[in-house]
């Protein structure tokens, strides 16, 4: 099971979708996985989301009717595997060492309960 389930709802963000899938599997921590929810789009999208689930074993997509944000982020947290869990918009990249430095903090104070980063 990894350490970190990575949810990333996704709707008509063609444009930016490689950007940020890439940003976080060339993370420099890399106990996670990725869960892709195509919700609904018109546009390129699902298909992105379906080439990088073949490509790599740690994503997995799901396409569901256009429900919204919320509900694409519940949809994934129904099959969520990880200890915890983080969000990314699908517009957003995130830098390298996102989570080797987030989960240093939380393995320095687990009370922790939440964590919010830039």
């Amino acid at each position: 099971m990894p350490i970190l389930s990575i949810i990333v709802p996704v709707y008509n963000v063609e444009k930016y979708l490689d950007n940020c899938i890439q940003s976080i599997i060339y993370q420099t921590f890399q106990d996670w996985e990725l869960i892709l929810v195509d919700d609904g789009s018109t546009d390129n999208s699902g298909k992105i989301c379906d080439m990088y689930a073949e490509l790599d074993s740690r994503i997995t997509t799901i396409h569901q009717d256009d429900l919204g944000q919320a509900a694409a982020r519940n949809r994934a947290l129904e099959i969520v595997k990880g200890k915890y869990i983080t969000f990314v918009d699908s517009d957003d990249e995130i830098t390298p060492n996102t989570y080797t430095e987030n989960l240093a903090i939380l393995d320095h104070i687990p009370s922790i309960e939440m964590l919010c980063y830039p």
